[in-house]
């Protein structure tokens, strides 16, 4: 089993900056990739930046260019930077990870509110 602890949400103003970390623990994993979704009220869940174990990242179109995403595999740990927050970017953050050992799954964290005022 792969525990994920998220942290770093809150409230900020349109403009605003915010920093998501997202720490893996267990016994005995190693983890592919590595990514952020969130799911705003009254939608559906949606991928909002991955990375993989290499390092490749993958963004949502809206937030290109504001939002960078990033991970320290020595702390198993993946970080969403988000620059210039716009009130849309309010929801719920997962973090979510590809992990295992000798069979790998789909871990999620338990998510963390990020609101932004207008």
């Amino acid at each position: 089993q792969v525990q994920l602890v998220e942290s770093g949400g809150g409230l900020v103003q349109a403009g605003g900056t915010l920093r998501l970390s997202c720490a893996a623990s267990g016994m005995r994993f190693a983890i592919n990739a590595m990514g952020w979704y969130r799911q705003a009220p009254g939608k559906q869940r949606e991928l909002v930046a991955q990375i993989s174990s290499g390092g490749s990242t993958d963004y949502a179109d809206s937030v290109k260019g504001r939002f960078t995403i990033s991970r320290d595999n020595a702390k198993n740990t993946v970080y969403l930077q988000m620059n210039s927050l716009k009130a849309e970017d309010t929801a719920v953050y997962y973090c979510n990870a590809n992990a295992g050992y000798y069979n790998f799954r789909d871990y999620w964290g338990q998510g963390t509110q990020v609101t932004v005022s207008s």
